[in-house]
């Protein structure tokens, strides 16, 4: 993705793709027409008609001049079966590939690489949960999924190998024996397992914190994970300038056997286990996105009180990882005539494979997402004995549960799922946890090998599979609270507005209550003093309706420091304060906004790391490189727009300040960069003495003596990056993205890639920025997540809304609507969103009739 260093996550497939090689070689030697017909053998037929099985009567399918669907209807059964029809017609291979990791299949299609990947899935239980779920739906929403699974398998009637998708002839030359298995109402609702698990919070950060207090001070670990700054961000209930913070947990402490605060616990095999558990969380497959704090998104509404028409404003971007075809899939679902047989009448951005629409508006309301981002995922240290585990002091059973791994040219692989009454064991799975089923912590007094159990609220069964249908058929703020209640996991910020001007948000979520601790630190299971009480009522978490300053706003910063706890690890409110700023620049000089108005907030690159060091650094007394540095800064608005030359000499800056300052953390710890950084480095700033300003390496104490060497040494980068003429020197230069193929996209090997990849794109933006195209320190210069759609609605006229998705509507290799909205989207530009019959028969270039076979 454009970084200095590969990322590692799809690593095991690099076999796999150097055996597709010849096959791409082949391919390509058989000649440009042969490859072509290959290629675009499964495009979809848009227009004319189709017999599909299963539909009680015809049904519309009308697509504008990006491909994207307005679905047309007289019933739900068949309105949801014709969803499943077209995502299949455009998403197919994504949506064959997403089961396969959701049930830990992967193996089956790449082969024995997968199988710690797989192992580790099997072991969370994601496709077992969702079965339990599909038998928890009522009558009605159960209806919705079979159809929806009714209408993908019409279109895989239809079709096979190479004319499902590209994708299909590559893999059938290297795994032959290969075909696609009927879709199922599970596979749907598996992935919202896949959305819970990489939207999980602060796992990462638990274990952050456990490694660093193997080698720092407790008072030390907390400096490196800051709280909340309630005084100076915004909060989401308060606004600007909400109370001071709740005191702190302590997050470095760990727990005794008798559940007391124990600062010095934590071994080096402990911290190798925690170690060895950290890289295989980052070898899963990232469907939505790297982990971590820099992982979320913005969302505003805006009352009528503000706005031109009188009515409000919404404004919703998530940021997630790139991929190719983009995580989104927009479409339009209608009922002909609204009745108790069809109550749909919804448009916006879906999940291909799932029913229904995510994110978007009705005819009445209108409702946005970012990750409220509570800690629902806890660690806990386990005595384990064989077959048993140890809690009071008693020898019990562990939960065992055999499963067998399928493996495209291999052996069967049987693995044995081991748990506690917490959750999973996620230690001793495949060779790459090997080390962890063997760390044991050599200062614990007990018997038995120390492991690592997972208490995670998504591996209980749950409502979140019919809240979405709740959500498309509300009316009204009630309607929206009720559909908000059955939306347990993953636990987000909901934003609100609707045609009679009402605004409003709502915190849902299925978030554990603890005995004792905040989640922060990994906590002895051996004791029942350490557990999960209860989950946190619906009533009493955070909601907000018709606010006075008629301004909500959500980037995953802190909701409230009053109420009921959900984290200690927020979003440290960069993005929220940017917000904040642009909409009290417009409303203080009374301005009225308009959806133009709120797009373009989404595109500010206003970076406040650089607005604090700039005047540091023209304070300074330096020579040489850092005097050109400094002096090359000077003027610069702090903005990281895509051809700012100052803007990329900061970032090489930044990254080489860091590396000066914490390049000697425990592996796993070190920095990406981000609100965490900003708010660690920018608290030391007031400290110029601080330990932490020395690299005895560089010879290099103090802060200004750091600042001056990462000032001269990022001088010398630059210029070797991007040449010695700093004039011709430009942020969108480092900071390209490549869309990629989440399944074919990165294997080292020019030809595939060249299939299934696009770009590079140049850009702006950054971490903890507004228009947050993020990066990761750590690893170099290019893009790690993106915001991977815009939307602006405006409830005054939905036709005057706007959007854009990250890619395409099309999965498909070479299909004109593969890559056509990714410019669009480069450039900060949206599209007319056509939502009522009149606007969308207008922007129609295409028209389907699905008519029932027979």
């Amino acid at each position: 993705m454009g970084t200095d260093a590969p990322r590692t996550r799809r690593s095991g497939l690099l076999k796999f793709l150097v055996g597709l090689l010849v096959t791409v070689l082949v391919l390509a030697g058989a000649g440009w027409g042969f490859g072509w017909w290959t290629v675009q053998r499964s495009f979809p037929q848009t227009s004319g008609t189709v017999d599909v099985p299963g539909l009680e009567a015809e049904v519309t399918v009308e697509r504008d001049d990006a491909g994207l669907p307005t679905i047309v209807a007289t019933n739900d059964h068949d309105l949801f079966l014709a969803q499943g029809y077209v995502h299949a017609q455009d998403r197919f291979w994504e949506m064959d590939f997403r089961r396969h990791v959701t049930a830990g299949r992967l193996a089956e299609l790449f082969g024995a690489s997968q199988v710690p990947t797989d192992a580790f899935i099997r072991t969370l239980n994601w496709r077992g949960i969702a079965e339990q779920e599909y038998e928890l739906l009522d009558e009605a929403t159960r209806a919705i999924y079979d159809a929806y699974a009714d209408g993908v398998n019409a279109y895989l009637a239809e079709r096979g190998g190479a004319d499902l998708s590209l994708e299909y002839a590559v893999l059938g030359l290297q795994n032959p024996g290969y075909s696609p298995e009927p879709w199922t109402a599970v596979d749907s609702i598996a992935w919202l397992k896949a959305m819970a698990w990489d939207l999980r919070s602060n796992l990462e950060d638990e274990i952050d914190r456990a490694l660093l207090a193997t080698e720092l001070p407790p008072e030390e670990v907390a400096r490196l994970h800051p709280g909340y700054p309630f005084g100076s961000m915004p909060t989401i209930l308060g606004g600007p300038g909400a109370a001071a913070a709740p005191a702190s947990s302590g997050a470095a402490s760990q727990i005794d056997d008798d559940g007391a605060a124990d600062a010095s616990a934590g071994s080096a095999d402990a911290a190798a286990s925690l170690r060895e558990l950290r890289g295989a969380l980052d070898g899963l497959p990232e469907l939505f996105g790297p982990a971590g704090g820099d992982l979320g998104s913005n969302s505003w509404v805006v009352s009528g009180a503000h706005t031109e028409s009188g009515l409000p404003l919404l404004a919703n971007d998530p940021h997630l990882g790139p991929a190719m075809p983009s995580i989104w899939y927009q479409m339009g679902l209608r009922c002909a005539e609204r009745t108790e047989q069809c109550a749909y009448d919804v448009a916006g951005y879906t999940f291909s494979g799932l029913p229904g629409v995510v994110i978007g508006h009705n005819d009445r309301v209108s409702w946005g997402f970012t990750n409220l981002g509570p800690d629902v995922a806890d660690l806990f240290l386990e005595r384990v004995e064989g077959e048993d585990y140890e809690l009071d002091g008693v020898r019990r059973p562990l939960q065992l549960r055999e499963e067998t791994i399928a493996v495209a040219g291999g052996d069967p692989v049987t693995v044995t799922v081991r748990a506690t009454g917490r959750g999973p064991l996620v230690t001793g799975i495949g060779e790459s946890f090997e080390r962890i089923a063997a760390a044991a912590d050599e200062t614990d007094p007990g018997e038995g090998s120390i492991e690592l159990s997972l208490a995670w609220t998504a591996l209980t069964a749950g409502t979140t599979p019919q809240a979405i249908f709740a959500l498309n058929r509300a009316q009204n703020w009630d309607d929206f609270r009720t559909a908000a209640s059955l939306f347990d996991v993953p636990s987000q910020n909901l934003v609100y507005a609707d045609v009679e001007g009402n605004i409003g948000y709502q915190a849902p979520g299925d978030i554990p209550i603890r005995s004792v601790g905040d989640g922060t630190v990994p906590l002895p299971g051996w004791t029942s003093a350490n557990r999960w009480t209860g989950a946190i009522p619906f009533a009493e978490l955070p909601s907000l309706y018709n606010p006075e300053r008629g301004v909500i706003i959500t980037a995953n910063n802190a909701v409230t420091a009053d109420g009921p706890f959900l984290t200690a690890d927020w979003d440290l409110g960069y993005r929220a304060d940017g917000i904040e700023r642009r909409l009290a620049e417009a409303l203080d000089g009374g301005a009225k906004l308009s959806a133009e108005d709120l797009a373009a907030i989404q595109l500010d690159t206003r970076d406040a790391n650089a607005e604090a060091f700039l005047p540091l650094i023209a304070e300074l007394e330096l020579s040489g490189e850092a005097k050109a540095g400094a002096d090359y800064l000077a003027g610069w608005d702090a903005h990281a727009d895509a051809d700012s030359g100052q803007a990329a000499y900061f970032a090489v800056f930044w990254r080489t300040l860091l590396d000066g300052m914490f390049g000697d953390l425990p592996e796993g710890t070190r920095p990406v960069g981000g609100d965490r950084w900003f708010s660690v480095v920018g608290t030391l700033l007031s400290d110029p003495e601080s330990p932490w300003w020395s690299d005895e390496q560089r010879g290099v104490t103090g802060r200004d003596g750091m600042i001056a060497d990462a000032l001269a040494t990022a001088w010398t980068e630059t210029r070797s990056l991007l040449g010695s003429n700093p004039d011709r020197w430009s942020w969108g230069e480092l900071h390209t993205l490549t869309l990629t193929n989440q399944s074919f996209g990165e294997s080292g090997i020019a030809p595939i890639e060249w299939l299934f990849n696009r770009g590079p794109y140049r850009l702006g933006g950054g971490s903890a920025i507004v228009n947050a195209i993020g990066w990761d320190a750590s690893l170099g210069y290019g893009v790690d997540w993106v915001p991977s759609m815009r939307m602006v609605v405006d409830l005054a006229d939905f036709d005057r809304s706007t959007w854009v998705n990250l890619t395409g509507a099309s999965g498909h290799a070479f299909h004109r609507h593969y890559d056509d909205q990714a410019p669009l989207w480069q450039r900060g530009e949206q599209r007319p969103w056509a939502y009522t019959p009149e606007a969308v028969a207008a922007a129609s270039v295409d028209e389907l009739t699905l008519r029932p076979a027979g």
